[in-house]
């Protein structure tokens, strides 16, 4: 090492130690930091321990009531103030829930919160026909955090709210639930009153309040804050935490719950929270894995979303900041479980007498619905939105044609199969001349074969390409056109794989043996699991397999001449394989796709290849020698340049070998 390095390597040292030095905190902001953990770590301490004392007294005070005894019942009562300040009266309310049901979903909501405890789609059913439990009761459900002016952390999870039905108090022996028709509506109020001395203030509260609708699986939702200037303190926004335990609803492969391939899990795969920042696209955490994100900026809607379903909270003008999370919990016991999503979402608070307006919609994933409510909520659906032609595929072509066949009320595999059908047609003008090469080829074998055979030596490769160059563009074949229509397919293919598998229309829709073409469809449980294929046999994908597998060795067969590359006929035979574990646990739907449309393709290339006349080739042969006997081809810029660059990789070769006989 020269003394240059030397001094180099000191400089930057030297600059690394002060710029370290430089940023490092003073004393007076360490301290500062240390004060702020410390207050954190205690707030979160005082909160857990009020979260358990408030249950007890909860307790104590029913079985005080049953009692009768009014001392213990004051003593309690001075200790809510104490802990609530003046929202402790809202301790005194008894617990009750109530139910909704309108003609597409059951909502219950529980005064203890104000909160949203459960949501059932009633259109829909598990995989096991269970009721589709969307929401799943929890106290943490929905907490609104704020600080008074008596200095006290108030969360809403620890108060009871006071319901009205249509502004009529409701009693707790009216808990019937309230069933509403398609034109119908209700509004529910929940209000956390303020007061002094067990005596409530009906001029000051704050309210949830929730309006259900008919036929709709949208819920207004409002926070209001009543005369609240002298409790709540000015701050800039309030702080809302939205939790959910999601159930998993779909059928899954036993072996993927502990596999550390999400893709093996369909369901859990397709689930993440998504969210719409005010000034960008919709955006969503890792999908299929825990993670968390704090979004800075102003966001629009937030989304909990499952493979079909999901539950979205919007905002009717913007939230202020959100922080999301999603997290598997090993020690949950439930059978259905599949995962908790929570965020913490900043609301704009102006004062004591203002609203906040929102919206839920709790329901299916379907994107005529999804893009009719103009939020861009049909961005959920992986529907290849990274690629503009993919998405422009998704939504102008395939999506309208299987809209359009549904109208027929045709068996769904059926749809699959004449969309397949009409998707091959369509592309048939793109890959004929790709089928028509593969065709000539075949016809050029023996001479092929003549010209491997003439030119055996690697150095002789170049005088090999160009006789079998010349050969192709006597015959009228051309590389470029058979490689551009399959490029050009790729874009379609990718849609299809991403379109089958989010489609909620296909979810437990029978097919011959199939039952549900949205999951895989299962002939054999084998009972124990094999490793990256799963824990059962697919028909499907099995018939596909073999499709593709006969296709390979047509193919191979067809152009055994062309196939001289080391592992080139290993790597065309692994492919068959390959797609038989990855596709195992892929939906019935895609694999009958794949099926239908290899099958096309094989049909396609023999019946062009039978019809694609030797003694024509033969004859534009021989037309082509003469009348380009003793002429110079012409070439291609693209040829002229492939020459080129084959023969300095030839010179390069020849150089290596005199050096190598040199020494």
């Amino acid at each position: 090492m020269n003394k240059q390095s030397i001094i180099g390597l000191i400089l930057i040292f030297g600059i690394f130690v002060g710029y370290m030095w430089w940023i490092s905190p003073s004393k007076e902001e360490m301290a500062r930091m240390r004060a702020q953990h410390d207050s954190m770590v205690q707030a979160y301490m005082d909160s857990v321990a009020l979260e358990e004392a408030l249950a007890e007294e909860r307790r104590i005070a029913d079985s005080l009531a049953m009692a009768g005894d009014s001392s213990a019942m004051a003593a309690i009562a001075e200790r809510n103030r104490v802990n609530l300040g003046m929202f402790g009266v809202c301790h005194t309310t008894d617990s009750m829930s109530l139910t909704i049901q309108n003609e597409v979903m059951t909502v219950t909501l529980c005064n203890v919160g104000g909160r949203i405890d459960d949501v059932t789609l009633l259109d829909y059913t598990t995989y096991d026909s269970l009721p589709l439990q969307l929401i799943t009761p929890s106290k943490e459900n929905l907490n609104l955090t704020f600080a008074t002016e008596e200095n006290l952390n108030i969360e809403t999870k620890n108060l009871i709210f006071t319901p009205f039905i249509d502004g009529t108090p409701m009693t707790k022996g009216d808990s019937k639930p309230r069933m509403l028709s398609d034109k119908d509506s209700i509004s529910v109020s929940l209000r956390a009153y303020v007061g002094e001395n067990g005596n409530t203030n009906n001029d000051q509260y704050l309210e949830y309040l929730y309006t259900f609708y008919g036929n709709s699986y949208k819920v207004g939702f409002s926070i209001n804050f009543h005369h609240l200037d002298d409790i709540i303190r000015e701050m800039p926004y309030l702080d809302l935490s939205w939790h959910n335990a999601m159930n998993r609803q779909e059928k899954v492969d036993q072996s993927s719950k502990n596999s550390r391939n999400p893709n093996k899990d369909a369901e859990r795969y397709n689930s993440s929270i998504y969210y719409k920042p005010a000034k960008d696209k919709v955006d969503y955490l890792r999908a299929g894995r825990d993670g968390d994100e704090r979004v800075k900026t102003q966001v629009e809607w937030i989304a909990y979303k499952q493979q079909f379903f999901c539950a979205i909270l919007m905002s009717d003008s913007l939230f202020e900041n959100a922080d999301l999370s999603t997290v598997t919990q090993t020690k949950e016991s439930r059978s259905n479980y599949l995962c908790d999503m929570s965020s913490t979402i900043g609301l704009t608070y102006t004062g004591g007498n203002s609203s906040i307006p929102m919206h839920f919609y709790f329901g299916p994933t379907k994107y005529r619905d999804l893009r009719a409510m103009h939020k861009g909520f049909e961005r959920m659906l992986p529907l290849g939105w990274g690629f503009f032609l993919t998405q422009w595929i998704s939504r102008y072509a395939i999506i309208p044609v299987f809209n359009f066949l549904e109208q027929f009320n045709w068996n769904y595999g059926i749809i699959i199969i004449i969309l397949t059908i009409l998707l091959r047609l369509v592309l048939f003008p793109l890959t004929f001349k790709s089928y028509q090469g593969s065709a000539i080829m075949q016809i050029l074998r023996p001479e092929m074969e003549v010209l491997n055979k003439k030119y055996p030596n690697p150095e002789q490769a170049m005088q090999k390409q160009q006789e079998m160059s010349r050969l192709q563009k006597k015959a009228g074949y051309s590389p470029m056109a058979g490689c551009l229509p399959m490029l050009i397919q790729l874009p379609i293919i990718w849609a299809m794989f991403r379109f089958y598998p989010a489609s909620i229309e296909l979810r437990q829709k029978p097919f011959l043996w199939c039952n549900d073409l949205s999951s895989y469809d299962s002939i054999l449980d084998l009972g124990f699991n094999i490793p990256l294929y799963g824990d059962h046999i697919s028909l499907f994908c099995l018939l596909m397999f073999g499709v593709q597998f006969f296709y390979t060795w047509y193919t191979m067969r067809s152009n055994a001449g062309q196939m001289n590359m080391p592992g080139m006929k290993f790597m065309m035979y692994f492919m068959p394989f390959m797609m038989l574990f990855l596709f195992n646990s892929q939906s019935a739907a895609l694999n009958l796709y794949y099926f239908c449309s290899l099958s096309i393709t094989m049909l396609q290339m023999i019946l062009i290849r039978k019809f694609t006349s030797e003694q024509k080739i033969r004859a534009r042969m021989a037309a082509y020698d003469i009348k380009n006997n003793g002429k110079p081809q012409k070439k291609s810029k693209f040829q002229a340049r492939m020459e080129a660059m084959m023969k300095e990789a030839q010179r390069q070769q020849q150089m290596q070998q005199k050096q190598q006989g040199r020494r």
